[in-house]
């Protein structure tokens, strides 16, 4: 992730992964979550932060879920509903679950199918926020197979040339094996910039960078801004990956309508024929790599390729080059190390809900 969204060393509060995960564990758990169902909500909350997605951590989502809970939004004992299924293909009803618990669920149903027919592809509709897409993907990949994960659903993308929001920031992750190589993890918004990464932004005090997002008639901000005030009410007008028509913003807008295609109309979720703003829906696929040849050889194969990409000649000025998948590796050697760094806010946020629910222990 970019320094800009980074917190600061000087104020950063590092703190134990399994302490972490306990804490996390035991507020699904007050919020009625049950105990396997929490186990896994923070696996993929964790798995954020200690791969440097502090976007889709504890700190920007988890407050965010207790909230849902608390307000009877999202259902944390949902009977998750096969409503249509085929040999390699399933529609799933989540039952207004939250997404980080019914993605990783469907995506098994995916691999099992792709074990027997080569791919396995699920649409879920009805279903809350699903975190870290990078995460679910990576299980098909785990699995020496390999995975897509996309989720689509709110506005907050400006299509190109216009002046309001009608899609989601609508991520496409996708992952692929590896022998000694980390594996190939490519997890990214159709638009610009992620929309919690403007809340990171705002949280630490920090405008916006050119091309991010768009004044209130839509033209796109070229120019950024310092204020962090304009940070916080800029979430709503984003601009597509590639910010203008001449530097290519009409392949992130094209990319974010494919993504509400397959999440939404596929799943035939409510919401997305009118691009209703709290539509949502995910899709995730799973490919099995021994259906198209042999898995080792796959693998070696992959090493070379992402050996040669790590090869190559760096631009003046940077160390070297990196492929997706290879940082988060990294930062995730050097977090169950040291610990995760949270900003004091987060802390205090902490300390307030495990006070308000009753757990004995804080970070």
């Amino acid at each position: 992730m970019l320094k800009h969204f980074q917190v600061p060393d000087n104020i950063a509060v590092r703190v134990e992964i399994k302490k972490l995960r306990d804490i996390v564990e035991k507020i699904f758990m007050k919020c009625g979550v049950p105990h396997d169902d929490a186990i896994l909500a923070a696996d993929v909350l964790i798995f954020a932060d200690e791969s440097g997605i502090d976007t889709h951590g504890v700190s920007n989502m988890l407050r965010s879920y207790v909230e849902l809970y608390n307000s009877k939004v999202l259902n944390p004992t949902p009977t998750m509903d096969i409503v249509k299924e085929t040999p390699s293909t399933a529609t799933i009803d989540g039952d207004k679950g939250l997404g980080i618990i019914i993605a990783p669920k469907a995506m098994q149903i995916a691999i099992e199918k792709a074990k027997k027919v080569g791919t396995g592809v699920v649409s879920i509709r009805n279903s809350g926020h699903l975190g870290a897409a990078g995460y679910h993907a990576m299980i098909a990949a785990d699995n020496d197979m390999i995975g897509w994960c996309m989720t689509g659903g709110g506005n907050a993308m400006i299509p190109t040339f216009g002046a309001e929001p009608k899609l989601g920031t609508n991520p496409i992750a996708f992952a692929a094996p590896c022998d000694n190589q980390p594996n190939f993890m490519f997890d990214a918004a159709m638009t610009s910039i992620a929309g919690n990464k403007i809340g990171l932004a705002n949280r630490m005090g920090k405008g916006m960078e050119p091309g991010w997002v768009a004044h209130d008639d839509g033209t796109p901000d070229m120019d950024g801004g310092n204020s962090a005030d304009f940070a916080a009410n800029s979430v709503r007008r984003q601009l597509p990956l590639g910010s203008t028509r001449e530097l290519g913003s009409h392949k992130g807008y094209g990319l974010g309508v494919m993504v509400d295609i397959l999440c939404g109309q596929l799943s035939f979720a409510e919401g997305f024929a009118s691009l209703s703003d709290n539509r949502r829906g995910h899709f995730v696929a799973a490919y099995s790599i021994d259906a198209f040849g042999d898995i080792d050889t796959f693998k070696n194969n992959m090493d070379g390729m992402m050996r040669n990409l790590r090869s190559t000649k760096p631009m003046p000025g940077q160390d070297r080059v990196v492929y997706p998948g290879l940082p988060e590796h990294e930062v995730r050697i050097e977090r169950n190390k040291n610990g995760i760094p949270l900003h004091p806010e987060v802390i205090e946020w902490f300390k307030a809900i495990c006070s308000e629910l009753e757990i004995q222990e804080h970070l």
